[in-house]
Parts: C-alpha cells; sequence; structure tokens
C-alpha cells in the first residue's frame, strides 16, 4: 500500500508534469471506484490544473474542480508519456480510470486483486472528501509538535501500532511505516497508547518525524515505476520475517491477521520476548 512517502512523490511527480495542462480525456472503467456523481466525472476536462497536493494518503489534482484518488492496499498510478490511443474495455483489465492530458501523456489509475478499495471523487473542494474530511493531523507539519503528539496519545487504552494506523489520529501513515517507525522507537507494537511514558512519547515522535522524512527524502524524484521497489529496499523490518535485524542482528518476527501483518525485532522492541502470532495459534490447537 502507498503511503505518505510514496503519495508525496506522486504529487510531486504529477505536479510537474501536470500543472499548467489540461485534461482532454477521462475514462471510467470500474464504476465500482468512482465514489461521487456530482459534479460529473467529466468536469476535470478542460480547465488547466492549476496544482497537485496530497492529503494523507489521498492524491489532489485541482483542474477547477477536484479530482481526487485514493489508491488504497493494492492500487497504483502508471503514467505514459504517449498514452496509448486505444479505448479501454470494461471489466477486462486492471485499469480502473484512464486520464488524458493535452500534450499527448496520461496516466491509469491500476488496481490489482479482486478485492477492490481504489477510490476516485470528483468534487468541489477536497473537504468534500468524507476521507479527507476526517483526516488527523500530517505527521511532517511544521506546526505538529511533540506536544501536540503527546495529547493525541493520551488516554488512548489501544495498541500504539493501531493509534499510528488510524487516519483520524495522524493522517499518511500505514501498515509499513508504524512497523519501521516502532522499530527505530524501540517500542512493542502492542504497547498500550494511554501508557507511554514521557521520554517514550519523545522518542516516537522522534522516530516517526525521522522515519517519514528520511522516506519522502528516498522516494524524492523517482518515477512511479520505481517507488514500490524504493519503499521495499528501505525497510529494517516490515516485510523482512526471518531476516537479520540491522540494528542487533536477532530474527525478525511477525503477527498475523486477517488482512495484513506487522513485523518487529524482539531484541529492539520487546526485550526479547515473542509475541503471540494468532494464526499460528490456531494451527497449533
Amino acid at each position: 500500500m502507498p503511503e505518505l512517502p510514496e503519495v508525496q512523490a506522486l504529487v510531486d511527480f504529477l505536479d510537474a508534469r501536470l500543472t499548467g495542462h489540461a485534461f482532454t480525456a477521462i475514462a471510467v472503467n470500474s464504476f465500482a471506484a468512482l465514489k461521487t456523481f456530482d459534479p460529473p466525472v467529466t468536469a476535470v476536462v478542460g480547465t488547466p490544473v492549476a496544482s497537485v497536493s496530497r492529503h494523507g494518503k489521498f492524491v489532489d489534482i485541482d483542474a477547477g474542480v477536484h479530482l481526487v484518488f485514493h489508491l488504497a492496499k493494492a492500487g497504483w498510478l502508471r503514467w505514459s508519456d504517449d498514452l496509448p490511443p486505444a479505448v479501454l474495455k470494461p471489466g477486462r483489465s486492471a485499469i480502473a480510470l484512464r486520464v488524458r492530458v493535452d500534450d499527448g501523456s496520461g496516466f491509469d489509475l491500476t488496481e490489482a486483486g479482486t478485492k477492490k478499495s481504489l477510490a476516485v471523487y470528483v468534487v468541489r473542494q477536497a473537504s468534500d472528501v468524507p476521507g479527507i474530511a476526517r483526516l488527523g493531523p500530517d505527521p511532517l507539519a511544521l506546526d505538529f509538535n511533540v506536544e501536540q503528539f503527546s495529547e493525541l496519545l493520551s488516554g488512548r487504552r489501544t495498541q500504539i501500532k493501531g493509534v499510528l494506523r488510524d487516519q483520524s489520529i495522524i493522517a499518511g501513515i500505514g501498515n509499513a511505516y508504524s512497523d519501521e517507525i516502532l522499530h527505530a522507537a524501540k517500542l512493542s507494537p502492542f504497547a498500550i497508547a494511554a501508557t507511554l511514558s514521557s521520554a517514550d512519547v519523545e522518542r516516537l515522535y522522534a522516530a516517526m518525524r525521522t522515519t517519514v522524512t528520511d522516506a519522502v527524502t528516498t522516494a524524492s524524484g523517482k518515477p512511479p515505476a520505481e517507488l514500490k521497489d524504493a519503499k521495499r529496499r528501505g525497510m529494517s523490518v516490515h516485510g523482512r520475517t526471518g531476516l537479520a535485524c540491522p540494528v542487533c542482528g536477532d530474527t525478525v518476527r511477525s503477527v498475523y491477521f486477517a488482512d495484513n501483518s506487522l513485523e518487529y525485532c524482539p531484541t529492539c522492541q520487546t526485550g526479547g520476548k515473542v509475541l503471540a502470532d494468532r494464526r499460528l495459534s490456531r494451527l497449533l490447537k
């Protein structure tokens, strides 16, 4: 799933190529992906793009009205400097949406797999998208300080892993970077947010800012086709089950859930304790 660093790289890539240009056509190939009907999707055609920006994991293209999309778990953007002229055939490809630009370029929004979660909106203002209206603060915002972060955690009797992933609390962090942040902060993903000490909170805040900032720097300037591999290469624990922790050399472990997993280092994060894996527990019964 693309998270804040990859989405920011996509925004920078699109902003450099779309600003000042107008869309000449837009074709919806998956009507399940289109979440709005007023304004019509064709309302984005003809007006030069003023800007491309990010709200959490949402990409916002301002072309008079706003074309907003969220790539969800399996969505992606495929750019072409010379977009093929072929007409899309509904249900025959992974392409959910195709946008043509006045210089012959354009992009497709694609989604792999059978679980379709990619979402596209055409709205008069970005805040009309419910997911954007609910977003918490951006972790890289200049005015988001450790005191505000501490207030967000205060009183929350939920695991810190879930708090970091909750977009209504902090915008833009998902499964992968929450693993990386907790590893850098030397905290268990199962730690309860409200029980963290002030030193834990300060360490977690610093790890969050540094991890996300470094990932944004790594992703910056890369074309969409290279972002997924760059993200994987930058991980210390996420997606590295069974490999050595780059900090201490212990084996990276996983805990599996219904549709995803978390990864962590026992030595760095849990005092050597291996966390219970519900999937393995069921198999041993």
